[in-house]
């Protein structure tokens, strides 16, 4: 429950895309587009919730995640 709460709270994830949806299959590019990304190297800063963890979970070799 504590973890909601922080998550709530403003708890925040930085993520910037650094692979091409080239050539990639297609739930994998509407994830980057579910996600805020479309272009090499566009930086979005997303709450850290569970289901944007786990849209970053399915394209993580497309993506460096901060904080």
């Amino acid at each position: 429950m504590a973890k909601k709460k922080e998550a709530a709270a403003g708890g925040t994830i930085k993520i910037t895309q650094t692979g091409s949806p080239i050539r990639r299959e297609k739930d994998q590019r509407a994830t980057l587009i579910g996600l805020g990304l479309n272009k090499m190297h566009k930086t979005r800063e997303l709450q850290d919730t569970p289901e944007v963890r786990g849209m970053i979970r399915k394209v993580a070799h497309m993506l460096s995640v901060e904080g």
